[in-house]
Formats: C-alpha cells, sequence, structure tokens
C-alpha cells in the first residue's frame, strides 16, 4: 500500500544537517513507500517539479523570466534559500516576501499540504521582486523618432536597418563619414551609385558639425578594415537616406580632446565644448553618483530631501556673501554660502534626517579653483554624534563610488588637526607619498649654531625637516632656489639644504658645526639615503611647518616633472582631519577671536568648561573630509543650547546676536542634539575624473574672475531698472567712459 503525499520541512535554516539532512528531502520534495509500484513515474513528477522550483542561480543581468527557466544540477546542489538572495540586495526585503508568503499561502505553516500551488505562487512573487529590484538598462531610444543610438550598434545589429541622428564628426573624400552622439561614433558609408546621387551630394558637401539623419542597413566592415578602438569597429552604416537638419558655420575651435584651446575661448563657446567626449562622460558619471547618493540617503537611510529659500539674510562669519536688493529702501537679501541655518531649524522642526543637492553662494573674488556658485551635498541628522556623522558618509561614497574608478575601503583613517599639521604642514594633507616632517630639535638643541639656537629660545618653537628622496638627482640647482625663494616669500621662513653624499658623508653650510654623532643621529633620524637632500627650518612652530607643508608638495610637483613616480594618479586616498581649534586668532587683529569654522560648532566635551575661562585652548567637534590632499567635506556637531549660542556670539566673538535671533530663540524650543556635513560635489566629481579644475565639471561655469564669458555676465543695467531699489551707482570715470563708447 502505498503512503500519502507528504510536503517535506518547509524551514531550510533548521534542516538536519550531516548523514540526517541526507536523509530528509528538500522543501517540494515528495516522499514515496520504496514498495510501491509507481515509485519511479512519481518520482520523475516531482524531480521534475523540483526542476521548476530549484532554479539554478540566476547570472548578474538575466532577464527575470530566464531566472525561472533554468534548471540543471548546478542549482540543485546548493540550497534554494542561498540561490534566490541573490534577486534581493537588502535582506530586508528578502525577509519581508518570506514572511508574507508564510502568512499568506495555505503551502507554507505548520501543515500546508500542496504539491503545486507553491511553487507557482513563489515564482510569481519572485518574478515581481526580481523586475522590482533589478535596475533596467537605460532606453536611449525611447520617445524619439531613432532607432539606435551612434555608440551601441555591433555585429549582432547586421543587417537591420535603422536611423541615426547626430552631429559630422568628419567626412572623407566624399567616401564615407563619421556621425557622432552623446554615446560614441559610426561610420556610414556614402552611396556612391546613380540611384542614390543626391544623398551622396547632400553628405559630401555637409560641413563638420552640422546635424545630420542618415537611414539605412547595418553591414559588416569589409575584412582588415576593423577598426578595434571602436566599440562600433566591426560595423558601418550603408545610408540610404539622409537629410541635414542644421547645418554648421564655421566652427571657433575643433571639437576634440586633444585639440589645444584656451579657457577662455571655451567657455564663451561653452555650448561647443560641451560636446567633447570629456565634458560629456564627466557630466554624465556626476548625474550618476548625484542618483546614487539619493538612493542611499532617502531610500536605504530615511532621508528626506528639502529645497530650502535662497533669498535669505545676511550671515555673521564665515565667507561674504551676494548681497540681493529688494524694494525696501536701504533693505538687501543675502545669498546663503550654505543652508545652515535652515538644516538645523529643520531638526528643532523635528524632521530629524535632511538632505539636499544644495546650491551656495561665496563672494570670494578672485581665488584660484573656485567658484562663486557651487554645489554641495548638505546632511543634517538629530540625535548623532562625530562617529555617526563618519560612518554615514563612508557608506554614502562607498554606495556611489564608480565602479569604473576601483573600490575604496572603509572606515577611512582618522587624523587629528595637531597631527596633520606637525607631520605635513597642513590640515588637509596629501598622504599618497611620504616626505613627512620630522621634528629634530632634539639632535640639534646642543649644537653651536648659533641662528637654531635663537631659534629655540622662542616659546612653541623647534627645528624640522622634511627629505626629499634622490633630491639631489633630480632638482636642480634653480629648483633649490625656486623653493627657499617660496618660503621667504610666503612665509617668511629661511631654509637650509642638507645632502648626502655618495659616499655617506653630509654636504652642507651646518656640517661643520656638527660632530660625527650628531650628524649620524640627523642621518637616522631623517632616514637620509645616499643622493637624498633635506630642507632644514626653524622658528615658531605652526609657521615652520606651514612653510615646509607647502615645500613638501612642490618637491613632489618638481619630482614628479623630472620623472620620479611619487604618487599614484589612480589612488584615492581619504582621511578625517578632526579636533580642529574652535577660535582662531583674527588675521587683522590677533587679540580677537574668530570661529574657525563658524559659530554654530559645538566645543568638545572635553573642553567645554575652558570655553568660559580660556576659548584659545577650545577643541571643535569639527571634522574634514580629506581627499588626496583637497578639502572635499567638512561638517561638525551643532551647539544646541541657546545661553552657549548666545556666549559664544556675544562674548567670545563680539558679535551681534540679534542677527540669529529667529535662530537663538528656536533653540529655546526644545533643539535636539544634531550635527551634520555637506561635500562639496563639484571638487569631489573633480578628484574621480582627474580633471584639473573643478570648471571642468560644471556645465556653466564662471571664470577665474567669476565672469559668465559666454553670456557676458555680469552686465550694466539702466538707472531706470535701478530706481525700484533705490540704488544708484557712482560710476568710476574710466567706466563712466566705457559705457559711453
Amino acid at each position: 500500500m502505498r503512503r500519502p503525499l507528504e510536503l517535506m520541512p518547509r524551514r531550510p535554516w533548521l534542516r538536519p544537517k550531516g548523514r540526517a539532512r541526507e536523509s530528509r528531502l528538500r522543501l517540494g520534495r515528495v516522499r514515496t513507500a520504496p514498495s510501491s509500484g509507481a515509485s519511479s513515474a512519481m518520482a520523475a513528477a516531482a524531480r521534475r517539479r523540483r526542476s521548476n522550483f530549484f532554479p539554478s542561480a540566476p547570472a548578474r543581468g538575466r532577464a527575470p523570466s530566464a531566472i525561472f527557466e533554468a534548471g540543471g544540477s548546478e542549482g540543485r546542489r546548493r540550497p534554494w534559500r542561498r540561490r534566490l538572495l541573490p534577486l534581493f540586495p537588502l535582506r530586508s526585503s528578502w525577509f519581508s516576501l518570506r514572511a508574507a508568503l508564510w502568512r499568506s499561502s495555505p503551502c507554507f505553516g505548520p501543515r500546508g499540504g500542496c504539491g503545486m500551488a507553491l511553487p507557482r505562487l513563489l515564482v510569481r512573487a519572485l518574478h515581481r521582486a526580481a523586475a522590482a529590484a533589478a535596475p533596467a538598462a537605460p532606453d536611449f531610444n525611447s520617445f524619439v523618432t531613432r532607432t539606435n543610438t551612434c555608440g551601441e550598434l555591433r555585429a549582432a545589429h547586421v543587417g537591420q536597418k535603422v536611423t541615426l541622428y547626430g552631429w559630422v564628426q568628419y567626412q572623407r573624400q566624399g567616401l564615407f563619414l563619421v556621425l557622432r552622439d552623446f554615446q560614441g561614433l559610426t561610420q556610414v558609408i556614402i552611396p556612391q551609385d546613380e540611384a542614390h546621387s543626391h544623398v551622396k551630394e547632400l553628405l559630401s558637401n555637409a560641413p563638420v558639425e552640422s546635424v545630420v539623419r542618415v537611414t539605412g542597413t547595418v553591414s559588416p566592415r569589409p575584412l582588415g578594415q576593423e577598426n578595434p578602438k571602436m566599440p562600433t569597429g566591426d560595423i558601418e552604416v550603408k545610408a540610404e537616406t539622409a537629410e541635414i537638419l542644421n547645418s554648421c558655420k564655421k566652427l571657433p575651435f575643433e571639437i576634440k580632446d586633444f585639440i589645444k584651446k584656451s579657457e577662455a575661448l571655451r567657455m564663451q563657446y561653452r555650448y561647443l565644448d560641451l560636446r567633447s567626449f570629456r565634458l560629456q562622460s564627466a557630466l554624465r558619471l556626476r548625474s550618476r553618483v548625484v542618483m546614487r547618493m539619493r538612493e542611499y540617503l532617502c531610500n536605504l537611510h530615511g532621508f528626506v530631501d528639502v529645497e530650502t529659500p535662497t533669498l535669505f539674510k545676511r550671515t555673521p562669519g564665515g565667507a561674504k556673501e551676494f548681497l540681493v536688493p529688494s524694494r525696501e529702501a536701504g533693505k538687501f537679501y543675502s545669498l546663503p554660502q550654505s543652508p545652515q541655518q535652515f538644516k538645523q531649524l529643520l531638526m528643532v522642526g523635528g524632521l530629524d534626517r535632511y538632505f539636499q543637492v544644495a546650491r551656495c553662494y561665496r563672494d570670494e573674488g578672485s581665488r584660484p579653483d573656485r567658484q562663486p556658485e557651487f554645489t554641495q551635498i548638505d546632511i543634517e541628522m538629530s540625535f548623532v554624534d562625530q562617529a555617526g556623522i563618519q560612518r554615514l558618509i563612508e557608506g554614502l561614497l562607498q554606495h556611489s563610488w564608480p565602479e569604473e574608478r576601483g573600490s575604496i575601503m572603509i572606515p577611512f583613517p582618522s587624523m587629528t588637526y595637531e597631527e596633520a599639521l606637525a607631520e605635513y604642514g597642513t590640515d588637509k594633507p596629501d598622504t599618497r607619498f611620504g616626505m613627512k616632517i620630522v621634528d629634530i630639535s632634539d639632535v640639534l638643541r646642543g649644537s653651536n649654531i648659533h641662528f637654531l639656537q635663537n631659534a629655540l629660545s622662542y616659546p612653541s618653537a623647534s627645528i624640522r625637516a622634511i627629505c626629499i628622496p634622490q633630491g639631489v638627482r633630480y632638482l636642480t640647482n634653480k629648483d633649490l632656489e625656486s623653493l627657499k625663494e617660496s618660503a621667504k616669500s610666503q612665509f617668511n621662513q629661511e631654509i637650509m639644504e642638507i645632502i648626502r653624499r655618495p659616499d655617506g658623508s653630509l654636504k652642507s653650510l651646518l656640517t661643520k658645526f656638527l660632530g660625527e654623532k650628531e650628524q649620524s643621529e640627523l642621518i637616522q633620524t631623517l632616514n637620509m639615503q645616499e643622493g637624498d637632500m633635506v630642507l632644514l627650518a626653524a622658528g615658531e612652530h605652526k609657521q615652520v611647518c606651514s612653510a615646509l607643508g607647502a615645500l613638501r608638495l612642490l618637491s613632489a610637483n618638481l619630482l614628479e616633472a623630472a620623472g620620479l613616480a611619487l604618487r599614484d594618479p589612480t589612488a584615492f586616498h581619504f582621511l578625517w582631519v578632526v579636533d580642529f581649534p574652535l577660535f582662531l586668532p583674527k588675521a587683522e587683529n590677533p587679540t580677537e577671536l574668530e570661529s574657525a569654522h563658524h559659530p554654530f560648532t559645538a566645543p568638545h566635551p572635553s573642553d567645554a568648561s575652558l570655553l568660559y575661562s580660556d576659548p584659545t585652548k577650545v577643541r571643535s567637534q569639527h571634522y574634514d573630509l580629506v581627499l588626496n590632499g583637497n578639502e572635499v567635506g567638512g561638517g561638525s556637531i551643532r551647539i544646541h543650547s541657546a545661553e552657549q549660542q548666545r556666549f559664544v556670539l556675544e562674548k567670545v566673538l563680539k558679535e551681534d546676536s540679534e542677527v540669529l535671533s529667529h535662530l537663538i530663540e528656536a533653540l529655546e524650543f526644545g533643539a535636539p542634539p544634531h550635527g551634520g556635513i555637506a561635500l562639496g560635489l563639484d571638487r569631489l566629481i573633480s578628484l574621480i575624473v582627474d580633471a584639473p579644475s573643478i570648471r571642468d565639471v560644471i556645465a556653466f561655469p564662471k571664470s577665474f574672475r567669476g565672469r559668465d564669458l559666454m553670456g557676458n555676465a555680469p552686465d550694466y543695467v539702466t538707472p531706470e531698472e535701478l530706481e525700484p531699489y533705490h540704488i544708484q551707482v557712482a560710476w568710476p570715470l574710466e567706466e563712466k567712459e566705457a559705457k559711453k563708447n
């Protein structure tokens, strides 16, 4: 007598292991009595059902329908849960689906008992989940009249009739032309027969960069004429019909990346420069990174994208702000240098997690590689500490990092401000190479060198040096003099050089004052090798470190220009710099203090008491993110106490707190502890794509002097236009003459 069919245990994670596991059948299998005459037929039916129910692990990118058609022994060798998990990038989605099926299906539960409904139910549910979870490839040909882009045709398209739109890259002797669009190039064969003479005449006479439509048939290139450097190099399109949609007049420069153009000319004709592959690639990568950031913050971690106002009021401290006149006499708006106050107010409002791709404005004049308007990824959170913000940003960057740039490892290393200054001479150190600053005060403290002893007599003085590897070989006397002149002009710092000869001895003006023991200690402390050059400075600690930090970078540039590979251009070294001072002496009046970053930064918990007794010694809860020697982000834990905020503004910074009365009042209504950060998107993208300037990753940037050379902005306005704003312009004489002309 045959036993009844039984559905086997449905929880593979509770399945017995070892031999006991082998004796139990997996979910969906049926158990039959060995004595049954129909056992072989039933076993075959079970195998068929099992083959459908336990498909092989799907390869990445396969269509959802193909996932459930696959079978084979490979899929049956591993537990079904492991093979289905690749469909769910997030563990939460897998467990949610599993729980829903367990509750809703009669096939699940302690006594589920159907044989075929379960596979169909699971297949349909997983099919929908996989289709929703797997990102679809973008369809560049939707909603338009072309059939394909110029960069997607391959040998598989041979024989197909296609319609392409694009710009004429170049044309050769009336035989063929190369058509270009945003995705790539396609070679188009110009017909030579009489029946298509009008097509030949039209395409042969089309000026370069004209916009054309071509319809033709894809064919393989003749043997030996393939171009492996082009993705479409195996095929060509034989034109049958064509139309010039817009002819191009004579170009101010060629649209080719290898053609050198002045930056002023490129910015004047920015719409032509945007056609270059380099700019197109940078802008598209920027778009992908921002989209991934939105996905990480909003979809995975519950942040809310909030747009904050552009017209606001002046913020004390920080960079200068642009003023916008209003129709109220004497009253002006300010363009915010960041949404700092608004994001703190959002935390007071209980929003908990905010982010924004924010436009910011700073009137910084003619500063190199800066923009008067720029973009930052602005983030704020409630109930967070410094470590929490750092983990968030590390995860954000790892999630949004372009795959073609390799991977980045987290967590990022961390360094205090004092350590960065002492070892690298800057608060944004480039850690891709060595040449660290070394303190040699103890080695030379007992020497009889007069200027060194004078330097050590001042408070917070030290003697420090950097060792330039193979400096004798790669640096000329002219290079050495330029380094010394740079230290003198920028930092008022004298520099002495020491060279280690091939025989191991030292060459310097200082060596006659140093004994053998001191020379040996100097070589050992600086790890000097034969042919190395040491630059030595003595004096006030911060000045010495800053001068040597600048010389370290200048020396690295000179070494690389001479052929020594020092910094890997493909490497990305992130670094957190923490424990900044909360206040710094003002440059114009050292007896007064200003915020090292902004007046809303909270003091370090260990130094909170010093805020009221000795503010100059207070460390802040500020943190900077540095990438390859460039600051790409900065943030802090904020002051959430109205009393403390008022004290910082009025007593320490001597600022009028009434300007920020709205913020201080908001802090009195139960403001939560909060903190945040802002990432400089322009700088980050320029480093990722190795662009020489942030202007190369902005669609329409301003010039070095903050001008729009394409639209000629800023521009004059008439007195009649200024009248509603109660403004009159006192023209300088030269401006008045220029305006007349």
